[in-house]
C-alpha cells in the first residue's frame, strides 16, 4: 500500500491535528508527518479557531487529498476496514457518526474558554456556566456511550470516537476538570494510549509558545 503523507500542526495546542493524527495511527496506515510552524499564518488560524475553512491536518495518499478530520475518518475506514475505526453493526456506527459530528461541530464555548495545551495545567481553573455546559454535555455522552458498550473505550473498542474526544480529554487534565470514577477511568485510558504518549512527549518538546492560548487566571 502507497505509504501517506499527512500535514499537521502544533502538537501542543491543535486540537483538529492530534484527532487526524490519532485517526490515522488508529487505522495502522503507514505515513510521513510534515509539520507546519506554529507561526505560519495558515496553522495559527487553525489553532486560534480563526479560519472558516480548516486545511489542517491534510491527509495525502494515493492521489488522494483529505483535509477535514471526519473525512479523513471516513477515507481511512472505507480504506481498512478491519481497523475498525467504526463498529461493525449499524445502530452503535451511526451513533458513533453522531457523536464524531457533534465535536466535530460543536462545543464553541469550550473550545474557545479552555483551549488545548498539552504542557499547561491550571489547578482550580474557574470555568463558566457556558462552558460547564458543554462539559456536561461530553460527559454525558461518554457516561452513555461506555454503559451501552461495557467499555473500556466508547464502542468497547477504539474507534473515530476516541480519536475525536481525546483532545476534550487533554482539555480536562490542563484545566483540572473533576470527572467521576467511571469517566475518569477512561480519560486514564486515553491518555495512557501508546499513541497519545507519544504525542504528549512530543508536544512538551515544541519551544514555540502562542501567547494567546497561555491563560493566566
Amino acid at each position: 500500500m502507497a505509504k501517506a503523507t499527512l500535514t499537521i500542526s502544533s502538537k501542543n495546542y491543535s486540537s483538529w491535528s492530534l484527532r487526524g493524527w490519532l485517526l490515522t495511527k488508529f487505522s495502522g496506515l503507514e505515513f510521513d508527518e510534515i509539520v507546519t510552524a506554529a507561526d505560519d499564518a495558515s496553522a495559527r488560524a487553525e489553532i486560534l479557531l480563526l479560519s472558516s475553512s480548516i486545511l489542517v491536518p491534510c491527509l495525502r495518499h494515493d492521489g488522494a487529498t483529505v483535509w477535514d478530520t471526519l473525512a479523513i475518518g471516513e477515507y481511512l475506514n472505507d480504506l481498512l476496514p478491519d481497523a475498525g475505526l467504526l463498529p461493525s453493526e449499524r445502530i452503535p456506527r451511526a451513533h458513533c457518526r453522531s457523536i464524531c459530528g457533534e465535536i466535530h461541530s460543536g462545543f464553541t464555548t469550550l473550545r474557545a474558554s479552555l483551549p488545548v495545551n498539552i504542557k499547561g495545567h491550571f489547578p482550580g481553573f474557574k470555568v463558566w456556566s457556558r462552558a460547564q455546559a458543554d462539559i456536561d454535555r461530553i460527559c454525558a455522552i461518554w457516561s452513555d456511550c461506555l454503559e451501552k458498550s461495557g467499555g473500556p473505550f466508547l464502542f468497547g473498542h477504539r474507534t473515530m470516537a476516541d480519536a475525536m474526544y481525546a483532545p476534550v480529554v487533554t482539555r480536562f487534565m490542563t484545566y483540572d476538570v473533576q470527572l467521576g470514577p467511571a469517566l475518569a477511568s477512561y480519560a486514564k485510558r486515553i491518555m495512557s494510549l501508546p499513541e497519545m504518549q507519544e504525542w504528549v512527549d512530543a508536544a512538551r518538546l515544541e519551544p514555540a509558545e502562542i501567547e494567546e492560548l497561555e491563560v493566566e487566571y
